[in-house]
């Protein structure tokens, strides 16, 4: 069983190629160049060094956010169109899971952190029970300071808002906080692609036609636009 498994929500991104064996192949850049620049040239890098064709394999998976609002769309689109082009399953797996996902077997809670802006962090708690991810919180847009009222105990802090907020991190939780590995911070497809496999094979997998985005908060385009709307116009 092949996956490819794609990976838009940050500015890190990539695609990878996994199967029941293992990884296969994966592709990750983290630079400052939109997703829709990159993505299909990273598609077709690593189903190419894997020897595959989009044909060969049996489903995607796609992280669904929460995260950028463009990248999720860029992500989404795509895989859109390769599942509903193939009619192969499709898997949608919270960017936050992933994240959780690199650092398994973890002693402690792990809490990925992306930045929501506004003061805020997009946070979710998990802990493993041996080789199963618990979701302990549910994902959601909060301070740090209320996320601290939340979680007692050692927690391992992971994913770019554990990175942009650390000193903040700290001193809320002082000794309690751990951090992982930089290499462990970032999304990765290989991960997204490691969950949807299991998930298509357990029968998770979504509709292609109705996949969407796991935003949390509304697009900032949209709630502009809706104050419009709803303002009275000046004649």
């Amino acid at each position: 069983m092949y996956v490819l498994g794609i990976e838009t929500s940050t500015k890190t991104g990539g695609a990878a190629v996994v199967s029941e064996t293992g990884l296969i192949a994966e592709y990750t850049l983290n630079v400052e160049a939109t997703h829709s620049e990159r993505l299909m040239a990273a598609v077709d890098r690593v189903l190419a060094d894997a020897g595959l064709a989009v044909s060969g394999l049996d489903g995607f998976a796609v992280s669904v956010g929460p995260g950028s609002f463009t990248g999720l769309r860029i992500g989404l689109s795509a895989v859109k169109g390769l599942a509903l082009a193939t009619g192969k399953p499709v898997a949608a797996v919270p960017t936050l899971r992933a994240l959780a996902w690199n650092l398994p077997y973890s002693a402690y809670p792990v809490c990925p952190l992306l930045d929501a802006r506004k003061n805020e962090v997009y946070a979710a708690l998990y802990r493993y029970e041996g080789d199963v991810l618990v979701q302990e919180l549910p994902e959601s847009a909060i301070t740090l300071s209320e996320l601290a009222g939340r979680i007692p105990g050692n927690v391992v802090f992971t994913g770019e808002a554990a990175l942009l907020y650390r000193a903040a991190i700290r001193k809320l939780f002082g000794e309690r906080a751990l951090f992982a590995p930089l290499s462990a911070m970032v999304p990765s497809a290989a991960s997204v692609a490691e969950i949807g496999m299991a998930m298509i094979k357990n029968g998770g997998q979504a509709d292609a036609d109705s996949l969407t985005p796991l935003y949390i908060r509304r697009p900032e385009a949209e709630v502009a636009w809706e104050k419009r709307a709803k303002s009275p116009s000046i004649s």
